[in-house]
């Protein structure tokens, strides 16, 4: 919530906050928590990836399921929380996970009982494949190769591990608007998209990033970059301490 004075009228400002991915990193969540001072009128939009990477998975986990309590949160599904759900509910123990930061997850569970675990899995499964707001704006974890939206995606899952949207505004023209003939259709549906899962960083950028109505927001966290959480309306921005520095004797998914 903002607080603003005009003409000796007060008025609160709702704000809706956008977060990028944490992948285990704690403490940078709750620094930027603490530099947007996120109040209880306040909504936040987590875009997935919770886990995997810093040593804090499953610490993340339990203070989200805690911060719910007091703040309106909305959870987007992202595709490593895919990886550790199906570890905490199957059994199935992939490599490529255990490369990727499943190893991390794998040793903060350890600390954890079988019936906190029960709840983490309660938890990862109410989590939203995407979320569309009042206004229109879409928020999810990948993206969507469907020109007529995520609702239409044939394999829904999709939609944690799509780069596809990202890749395609990065390399579109600048000039064009959506009443040229070569807007893509998949822009249109929406007044604005948030995304994570591909850090912004692979381009040379470290804060929140925008190419046509797409916005990233996944600024590195999991590597050398800092958390990010954004005010969807005024875009204004704040950014952790880089995560690497936190966790100074961990390597998270470098």
């Amino acid at each position: 919530m903002v607080v603003v004075y005009y003409k000796n009228v007060i008025f609160l400002l709702m704000r809706t906050l956008v977060i990028g991915d944490i992948h285990g990193g704690l403490l940078a969540l709750k620094e930027v928590l603490e530099k947007a001072l996120v109040d209880s009128e306040d909504t936040l939009v987590f875009l997935g990836d919770y886990v995997d990477g810093w040593s804090e998975s499953a610490e993340t986990i339990t203070f989200l399921m805690e911060l719910r309590k007091e703040i309106n949160c909305v959870f987007i599904r992202g595709n490593h929380d895919e990886l550790l759900y199906n570890y905490l509910k199957h059994g199935q123990d992939l490599e490529t996970w255990r490369e990727h930061g499943g190893n991390a997850s794998k040793k903060s569970y350890q600390r954890l009982s079988k019936n906190e675990i029960k709840k983490h899995i309660t938890f990862l499964e109410d989590l939203k494949f995407y979320h569309v707001d009042e206004n229109n704006r879409l928020y999810v974890h990948g993206g969507f190769s469907s020109h007529r939206g995520p609702k239409f995606e044939y394999y829904p899952h999709m939609v944690m591990w799509d780069r596809s949207l990202w890749e395609m505004v990065c390399a579109m023209d600048s000039n064009l608007t959506p009443e040229d003939l070569y807007y893509p259709n998949r822009l249109k549906y929406f007044h604005e998209i948030f995304i994570g899962h591909t850090p912004v960083t692979r381009i040379g950028e470290t804060v929140p990033t925008r190419f046509a109505n797409v916005w990233n927001i996944d600024t590195g966290a999991a590597f050398k970059g800092s958390l990010s959480i954004m005010d969807v309306e005024t875009k204004e921005y704040w950014q952790s301490t880089p995560v690497y520095q936190l966790y100074e004797d961990e390597i998270g998914r470098n």
